[in-house]
C-alpha cells in the first residue's frame, strides 16, 4: 500500500517548502482586495490561471506578464470557482458565490452566459463549493449552506438531475434530513480521479462517497472528520495509486483516508497553523498543501517502506540459536509506487 506520510518519515528533516518564485505585490493595480478563496491554472496549458476572492471577482490572469486579461464582477463574496479539467466544447467557469444562483462565465465571450436555478429544484442558500466531473465536461456538482448537493447537466435547459439523499430515499428517516446530502453545511466536494463517485464533507462532522451515476450513498464511514471551517474546504483525491486516498485538512494537520474502505492511514504533521487547502499532482505522485503560516509544503511518498524487525517474527526459544549474519536482513522494501509493473514474455512463459 502506498505510504504517503510526512517528509520526516520518508528520511528528509522537513517536508519541502517553496520559494516565491514571483507575485503581485500589494500596490500592483490588479491584486485582490480581499481573501483569495480560489486559484486554478487553466486545464490545456500554464499561460492562464484564474483567482476569485471575497472581493465579489473573478480575474483570468496571464502567467507571463502577470497582468489580468479579464476580470468577471458579481454582486455576492465568491466561494469558490472550477474549470472542467476535460472540456474541449467549452470554456466555462463554474462559479459558487453568497446567492443561491450558480453562474457559469464563458472565458471565450467574457460574459456570464448562464445561470443554474431553477424553481423549486435550485439551492436555496449561499453556493459553498462546485466541481466539474472529470468524466464528463457537461456534469457539474454544487454544494451549499442548505444542506444541499446536486449534479447538473449544463446543456439541459432544466439543469439538475440529481439531488443526492443521506438516506437514499428511505421514507422512514425524520423529514428534515430528506433530499439532503449532510446535517449541516456542505461546504466540500471532490470527484475521484475516475469521475464514478463524489466525495462531500459537512460541517456535520461527517464526510460522504456517492455514486455520481445513480446519486447513491455508499455508506462508507470515515467516524468523525472535523469541519470548523466558515467557507469552504478545499480537500483532494489523489489519482494513480494502488489504493487511492482523500486528503482533508485538520486543523494544522491532513487527515488521510483510504477513499472506499473510509480507514484513516495518518495525519500528516509539518505546517504550524491551519491548513486551507490540498492538491493532489499526479504526475509526480506528490501532494501540496497550504496553510496560514505562510508555506507551501510538498509531501511525497517514502520510497522505501519499513519493514517489521525479523527478531521480532522469531520465537524467542529459537531466536538465540540464529547467527548475527543470518539474523541481518534489509528492513525495508521498495514502495509498491515505485515498482516496475513491467514483464516480459520470456518470463511470463
Amino acid at each position: 500500500m502506498l505510504g504517503f506520510l510526512s517528509a520526516r518519515q520518508a528520511g528528509l528533516e522537513d517536508p519541502r517548502r517553496f520559494r516565491r518564485a514571483e507575485s503581485t505585490r500589494r500596490n500592483h493595480p490588479d491584486v485582490h482586495k480581499y481573501s483569495v478563496e480560489t486559484v486554478q491554472w487553466y486545464p490545456h496549458d500554464t499561460g492562464m490561471f484564474t483567482s476569485s476572492s471575497f472581493d465579489k471577482t473573478l480575474k483570468v490572469w496571464d502567467t507571463n506578464t502577470l497582468q489580468t486579461a479579464d476580470v468577471f464582477n458579481f454582486e455576492e463574496t465568491v466561494y469558490s470557482h472550477h474549470m472542467s479539467p476535460v472540456a474541449t466544447k467549452h470554456c466555462l467557469v463554474a462559479v459558487g458565490t453568497r446567492g443561491p444562483k450558480v453562474q457559469l462565465c464563458d472565458l471565450k465571450s467574457g460574459s456570464c452566459s448562464h445561470i443554474l436555478q431553477v424553481v423549486f429544484a435550485g439551492h436555496k442558500q449561499e453556493i459553498l463549493a462546485v466541481s466539474w466531473s472529470p468524466r464528463y465536461d457537461h456534469i457539474l456538482a454544487t454544494a451549499s449552506a442548505d444542506s444541499r448537493v446536486k449534479l447538473w447537466d449544463v446543456r439541459r435547459a432544466s439543469g439538475c438531475l440529481i439531488t443526492l439523499d443521506q438516506n437514499n430515499g428511505e421514507k422512514s428517516q425524520a423529514a428534515e434530513s430528506a433530499n439532503t446530502a449532510h446535517n449541516g453545511k456542505v461546504n466540500g466536494l471532490c470527484f475521484t480521479s475516475d469521475g464514478l463517485h463524489l466525495l462531500t464533507v459537512g460541517t456535520d462532522n461527517r464526510m460522504r462517497l456517492w455514486n455520481s451515476s445513480s446519486g447513491e450513498n455508499t455508506l462508507v464511514n470515515y467516524g468523525k472528520v472535523c469541519n470548523n471551517s466558515k467557507k469552504g474546504l478545499k480537500f483532494t483525491v489523489s489519482c494513480g495509486c494502488s489504493s487511492e486516498f482523500v486528503f482533508v485538512p485538520y486543523g494544522s494537520t491532513i487527515a488521510v483516508y483510504t477513499v472506499y474502505s473510509g480507514e484513516q492511514i495518518t495525519m500528516l504533521k509539518g505546517h504550524y497553523k491551519s491548513v486551507d487547502c490540498c492538491v493532489f499532482q499526479s504526475n509526480f505522485q506528490e501532494l501540496y498543501s497550504g496553510s496560514r503560516d505562510c508555506n507551501i509544503l510538498a509531501w511525497v511518498p517514502s520510497l522505501y517502506e519499513p519493514l517489521p524487525e525479523e527478531d521480532e517474527l522469531i520465537p524467542e526459544s529459537y531466536r538465540n540459536t540464529l547467527s548475527n549474519s543470518s539474523m541481518t536482513k534489509t528492513k525495508s522494501r521498495l514502495n509498491p509506487a515505485f515498482e516496475d509493473a513491467w514483464s516480459s514474455s520470456d518470463e511470463e512463459g
